[in-house]
């Protein structure tokens, strides 16, 4: 399956997500022994356009982005929302967004060739900077990952056996670093379903998840970018499947999330953590049935190096679940389906964005 027939499938997922949740706090299940369930409520995020990712700065300021060239911000935590269209972008997803304070965000829209592009605002979006345009015609970014403001790198899928990433060290200009990744497998690539499929951590630790090929892989680098090792998933991997999603709460425990795109795959894993910063994986205990994982977050401060909690919250088109637990235990946020990308602005409050311009707050 090519990586066009991909990013279809991953459109046609968005269609048929079944819609629809609950506003509402849940309270305790019959069984005393099941964790509070957070409180979800919807916010209106001022546009139709389908969201795919969000990053919060903290718990008031939080950025997403979509399909159409389409942005959005808040200031209030949620309780309004502004949208707007990077002009010269209408005909862009931005599968990628990264917010660093309510002025300064990037954007990463995906695509072959000059479809890929990275954008930065420093006026709360008023206008947008083209920084990066892709000239390779075979390369596809699909994600990047932010150490600090000006500290970032982004990854494309495999081009003849070579992952053509970029980094930042200035916040303006990107520079190549595929020379220093693994040799890639053939048809190993990353797959944009939330822009989750880096993740930075610390001064200079990131993780790279792939699919695409087996098996699924997740490269590390400790340096910044200047080298890398690959290990191996027990997520399965293949054209259709793999990993989608990655974090990690401190430097040597997170947690990858995947799946499967094809709908008549046979069963399969789609969550697995680490406790040696990524060199091993297990799989973790079953979810409720919500099929794919696209995205992933710990519940946590946003922009911190370490994170005390074990929460994660899963989320993609068949439904969402959280574990208080790291995997040990599941519970299914209710009715939430069709939800691409989760992440959070602190321990308690977490956003999740996705078809239809529908953004839904969550605060255990």
């Amino acid at each position: 399956m090519s990586r066009r027939s991909l990013a279809f499938l991953l459109t046609g997922l968005c269609a048929v997500a079944t819609l629809g949740f609950a506003e509402a706090t849940l309270g305790f299940a019959a069984n005393q022994s099941t964790p509070r369930q957070p409180t979800l409520t919807p916010q209106d995020s001022g546009t139709p356009q389908g969201l795919i990712a969000v990053s919060p700065v903290n718990k008031r300021v939080v950025w997403a982005s979509g399909r159409g060239g389409t942005f959005a911000v808040t200031t209030d935590g949620g309780a309004s929302w502004r949208a707007g269209v990077v002009p010269g972008a209408e005909s862009l997803q931005f599968r990628d967004v990264e917010g660093v304070s309510e002025k300064v965000a990037y954007l990463l829209s995906i695509g072959t060739g000059a479809d890929s592009r990275i954008y930065k605002t420093a006026d709360g979006g008023a206008t947008w900077s083209l920084q990066f345009q892709n000239q390779d015609l075979d390369a596809f970014y699909d994600c990047f990952a932010f150490w600090t403001p000006s500290r970032g790198i982004a990854q494309s899928d495999s081009v003849n056996g070579r992952f053509p990433a970029v980094r930042t060290t200035d916040g303006r200009t990107w520079e190549g670093i595929g020379d220093n990744q693994p040799a890639a497998l053939a048809g190993e690539a990353f797959f944009a379903s939330s822009g989750t499929c880096v993740a930075a951590q610390g001064k200079n630790n990131a993780w790279a998840v792939t699919g695409g090929a087996s098996p699924s892989r997740v490269l590390v680098t400790r340096d910044g970018g200047d080298t890398w090792n690959a290990y191996d998933s027990p997520l399965r991997g293949s054209p259709s499947a793999g990993l989608f999603s990655v974090a990690f709460r401190d430097a040597r425990h997170g947690m990858v999330g995947g799946g499967d795109l094809d709908p008549s795959a046979p069963p399969f894993d789609q969550t697995a953590i680490s406790s040696d910063g990524g060199k091993s994986w297990a799989v973790t205990a079953q979810q409720p049935n919500i099929g794919t994982v696209f995205g992933l977050s710990y519940a946590g401060e946003a922009g911190m190096d370490r994170v005390k909690s074990k929460t994660v919250v899963v989320t993609g088109p068949g439904g969402s679940a959280w574990t208080p637990d790291e995997g040990d235990t599941w519970f299914t946020l209710p009715g939430v389906t069709g939800y691409w990308g989760v992440a959070f602005g602190s321990p308690r409050t977490g956003w999740l964005v996705g078809t239809g311009g529908r953004i839904l707050r969550v605060d255990f």
